[in-house]
């Protein structure tokens, strides 16, 4: 089973390379499943339910989220109607939607995706590190896949969370930071792993947002509003590989094969 999981999409730039580019390499890599983090969709913070909508019907399978999920208030009640669009699951009770979702990949595989939140240098909410182990003895034992979104700040939180569920999900892919590590591998316990999948967006300015008025922020320290980039428009994102069905990990989860980091091009 290849899994792609697609980092950061930032403003209209990783909107568009995602529709140009999507189709073709879920034929090409014969793609199952499609996970993309969508928390910067609109403008670099937020997503709209339009935008959801538009994202969704690219072929991306599941959204999910992280600090920026609600910055754009019309998304609270999409949120709570779209099973498809995740937020961090660590969120505090009360907040509108989901932090997983369960559904079936195109090759008949029962998924589920999994969004938490790092709490280093981001709002104190709840403990991840314990959201996930309730996650994941609530899911339905015919979940054969399954991918972690870490959403956070420092490498070391989301390393920890690689290792804490080594042995008990396919995949733990990180996200937030914009920039694409090159720590992929496989862990002994069979789960892939990458620290920051990085960013599907412009790579000509600072994360994504125009460089001038970055700098400008650094130098001055002053309030600032922060537009998207353009140029050098990239779709960074990770393939995920598993064993065939008979190789499952401690928890009975598919094994992981193998995760490639890639970088895709407007033509």
């Amino acid at each position: 089973m290849r899994v792609l999981f697609i980092g950061d999409i930032v403003g209209a730039p990783g909107r568009q390379i995602v529709q140009e580019r999507l189709a073709d390499i879920v034929t090409q890599r014969q793609i199952a499943l499609v996970i993309a983090n969508g928390e910067n969709a609109a403008s670099g913070f937020g997503i709209t339910p339009r935008l959801a909508e538009e994202l969704l019907r690219t072929g991306i399978d599941v959204l999910t989220g992280g600090n920026h999920s609600w910055d754009r208030k019309e998304i609270l009640e999409y949120a709570a109607h779209e099973p498809r669009l995740l937020r961090p699951a660590n969120f505090p009770a009360g907040n509108p939607g989901s932090g997983v979702y369960v559904g079936t990949a195109k090759n008949g595989v029962k998924y589920a995706v999994v969004n938490l939140q790092g709490r280093v240098f981001l709002p104190p909410i709840d403990d991840p590190f314990r959201k996930a182990d309730s996650i994941l003895a609530s899911l339905p034992g015919e979940v054969a896949f399954v991918l972690v979104d870490m959403h956070a700040e420092t490498t070391s939180e989301k390393t920890a969370m690689g290792w804490y569920l080594d042995g008990r999900v396919t995949a733990v892919v990180g996200t937030h930071t914009h920039v694409a590590t090159a720590d992929e591998r496989v862990l002994p316990g069979g789960t892939a792993y990458i620290t920051d999948a990085g960013m599907t967006g412009p790579h000509a300015g600072v994360i994504g947002m125009d460089r001038d008025g970055m700098i400008k922020k650094f130098l001055d320290s002053m309030p600032a509003r922060f537009e998207v980039a353009s140029g050098d428009v990239q779709m960074n994102c990770v393939l995920i590989e598993t064993e065939d069905g008979a190789a499952r990990n401690e928890a009975g989860r598919l094994r992981a094969r193998a995760i490639e980091r890639l970088c895709l091009r407007i033509d």
